[in-house]
Protein backbone atom coordinates (compact mmCIF):
# COMPACT_ATOMS: atom_id res chain seq x y z
CA UNK A 1 0.00 0.00 0.00
CA UNK A 2 1.77 3.47 -1.16
CA UNK A 3 0.50 6.26 0.81
CA UNK A 4 0.01 9.87 -0.83
CA UNK A 5 -0.38 12.71 1.04
CA UNK A 6 -3.00 15.87 0.57
CA UNK A 7 -2.53 19.39 1.36
CA UNK A 8 -5.76 20.71 2.27
CA UNK A 9 -6.16 24.70 2.36
CA UNK A 10 -9.06 27.24 3.50
CA UNK A 11 -9.16 25.14 6.75
CA UNK A 12 -11.79 27.03 9.27
CA UNK A 13 -10.65 27.64 12.39
CA UNK A 14 -13.35 26.69 14.36
CA UNK A 15 -13.27 23.08 13.36
CA UNK A 16 -11.91 20.44 15.52
CA UNK A 17 -8.70 18.06 14.20
CA UNK A 18 -11.31 15.10 14.80
CA UNK A 19 -14.03 16.47 13.11
CA UNK A 20 -12.12 17.69 9.71
CA UNK A 21 -10.35 14.15 10.01
CA UNK A 22 -13.76 12.37 10.29
CA UNK A 23 -15.12 14.60 6.81
CA UNK A 24 -12.31 13.05 5.22
CA UNK A 25 -12.41 9.34 6.46
CA UNK A 26 -16.45 9.52 4.70
CA UNK A 27 -14.59 9.20 1.54
CA UNK A 28 -11.65 6.51 2.77
CA UNK A 29 -9.28 5.65 5.35
CA UNK A 30 -7.20 8.31 6.78
CA UNK A 31 -3.30 6.80 7.29
CA UNK A 32 -2.20 9.76 8.98
CA UNK A 33 -3.45 13.71 9.59
CA UNK A 34 -1.31 16.42 10.00
CA UNK A 35 -2.29 20.22 10.87
CA UNK A 36 0.20 22.16 11.87
CA UNK A 37 0.06 25.30 14.48
CA UNK A 38 2.15 28.34 14.17
CA UNK A 39 5.09 28.21 16.69
CA UNK A 40 4.88 31.79 18.44
CA UNK A 41 0.76 31.72 19.00
CA UNK A 42 -0.01 27.99 19.13
CA UNK A 43 -2.74 28.41 16.89
CA UNK A 44 -3.35 26.08 14.43
CA UNK A 45 -2.80 27.27 10.98
CA UNK A 46 -5.18 27.43 7.90
CA UNK A 47 -4.18 24.36 6.16
CA UNK A 48 -3.29 20.72 7.37
CA UNK A 49 -1.74 17.32 5.71
CA UNK A 50 -4.01 14.40 4.76
CA UNK A 51 -2.06 10.69 4.08
CA UNK A 52 -4.01 8.52 2.04
CA UNK A 53 -3.71 5.55 -0.27
CA UNK A 54 -2.57 6.05 -3.43
CA UNK A 55 -5.91 4.01 -4.88
CA UNK A 56 -7.98 6.18 -3.28
CA UNK A 57 -6.08 9.81 -4.10
CA UNK A 58 -8.27 10.97 -6.86
CA UNK A 59 -11.30 10.07 -5.48
CA UNK A 60 -10.84 12.05 -1.99
CA UNK A 61 -9.68 15.06 -4.03
CA UNK A 62 -12.62 14.93 -6.56
CA UNK A 63 -15.20 14.75 -3.12
CA UNK A 64 -13.41 17.34 -0.86
CA UNK A 65 -11.58 19.71 -2.81
CA UNK A 66 -14.28 22.35 -2.73
CA UNK A 67 -16.10 21.42 -0.10
CA UNK A 68 -17.84 23.60 2.10
CA UNK A 69 -16.75 23.23 5.85
CA UNK A 70 -17.91 25.81 8.12
CA UNK A 71 -18.43 28.55 5.20
CA UNK A 72 -15.65 27.80 3.72
CA UNK A 73 -14.45 25.84 0.78
CA UNK A 74 -11.70 23.39 1.02
CA UNK A 75 -8.55 23.27 -1.33
CA UNK A 76 -7.28 19.69 -1.51
CA UNK A 77 -4.82 18.82 -4.30
CA UNK A 78 -1.81 16.21 -3.66
CA UNK A 79 1.09 17.66 -1.66
CA UNK A 80 4.10 18.82 -3.20
CA UNK A 81 8.15 18.20 -1.65
CA UNK A 82 9.06 21.09 0.70
CA UNK A 83 10.93 23.99 -0.81
CA UNK A 84 14.54 24.71 0.63
CA UNK A 85 14.01 27.62 2.28
CA UNK A 86 17.08 30.05 1.44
Amino acid sequence: MSVKRLFVGNVPFRIEGDELRALFEEVAPVADFFWPTDRETGRKKGFCFVDVDEADLEAVIEAMNGKDVMGRALAVNEARPREERA
